[in-house]
């Protein structure tokens, strides 16, 4: 992944200055590789003997014990946090970090802890963890992954170094991309055009599209734009269009209708759509409403996010969207008799 290259260089540089922060804050966009980079610098950071590459870009030796139970997914001194059940880390998991955080290394010589993500701590767990930011032991170190656009507490954030990973230009992910199909069987690699198609709906983090590949989201998220059109146009009912986001889960929908309100926002201000298949419909409703509009429908997508951590109904909260985004239609004028 290249474009991991500069943030791995810059934190290569703080490494060889003793400048490691005891807390790192990650972030980027769904998709661009930010868990695959905290569970490399957790490696590197774990490994007695680590070495460096024909660059400045280091790497773990592979060989001592620590790389050996590392590569066996076995190394106690390194524990990752992430929603388990649920869709936000909850207090007992961070409380159990807090206990890890101030025990001894059991076989290496420092511990790692990765929070896969941040940004879904709930109020609780987020209070309890800024208690092992603000007194860190010398031997841990914390990395928060923080998706884009999802907010963390900035009492948290004050307390960690961030480090931004960049979503790669088009070349670069369609090459990673096609890499990784060429590796699967050849009569199951999915057809050039699903790749370009999956890559667009994933706005160029190539992880993503191969995960969108990889599963029935991209059949899944036509049905749901068919279904839209048809209740925008008063053809189907809100039960029967709510059906297929429901099918593509609470997340996956909430980050449809904040792409297409994202690209409402962009037609309005006289850009592109970055959904073509949904570029006429979202172009005609720009046509017709004035460029707030859709600022106000990406505050109702965030506020059924924020309400997501109390597990609302998929169904229900996809509906409610969906009459908000009936709304933006025109009303027909009756002629006079």
């Amino acid at each position: 992944m290249p474009w991991l290259n500069g943030a791995w260089a810059s934190l290569q540089k703080r490494f060889d200055e003793n400048r490691l922060p005891h807390a790192l804050l990650v972030n980027g966009e769904r998709g661009v590789g930010k868990r695959l980079f905290a569970d490399a610098l957790a490696s590197l950071l774990i490994c007695d003997q680590p070495e460096k590459g024909g660059g400045i870009l280091a790497r773990p030796c592979g060989r001592c014990k620590q790389c050996e139970l590392v590569a066996a997914g076995t190394h106690p001194d390194i524990r990752v946090y992430t929603p388990e059940k649920s869709r936000m880390i909850k207090i007992d998991q961070i409380r159990a970090l807090s206990s890890f955080a101030v025990a001894s290394p059991q076989v290496g010589h420092r511990k790692i802890a990765i929070v896969d993500r941040a940004d879904q701590l709930n109020i609780n767990s987020a209070n309890a963890l800024l208690k092992t930011l603000e007194e860190p032991s010398a031997d841990v170190v914390l990395i928060l992954l923080q998706e884009s656009g999802r907010p963390v507490l900035p009492t948290i954030r004050s307390r960690c170094q961030s480090m931004l990973i960049p979503t790669p230009g088009e070349d670069d992910a369609a090459r990673w991309l096609t890499s990784r199909v060429m590796e699967l069987e050849e009569d199951s690699r999915p057809a050039a055009a699903e790749c370009v198609k999956a890559l667009a709906m994933a706005a160029n983090a190539p992880r993503l599209a191969l995960e969108y590949l990889n599963s029935d989201f991209l059949a899944q998220r036509d049905q749901a734009l068919e279904c839209f059109r048809q209740f925008m146009k008063g053809q189907m009912t809100v039960g029967e269009a709510a059906k297929p986001f429901k099918t593509l889960g609470l997340d996956a929908a909430l980050w449809l209708f904040e792409r297409w309100a994202a690209d409402l926002a962009r037609l309005g201000a006289g850009g592109h759509a970055l959904d073509s298949d949904a570029a006429d419909m979202l172009g005609y409703l720009a046509r017709n409403n004035p460029p707030w509009r859709a600022h106000q429908l990406l505050d109702q997508i965030h506020e059924a996010r924020s309400a997501a951590v109390y597990n609302v109904n998929p169904e229900l909260e996809a509906g409610r969207l969906l009459i908000a985004w009936q709304g933006l239609m025109p009303v027909k004028r009756r002629v006079p008799a």
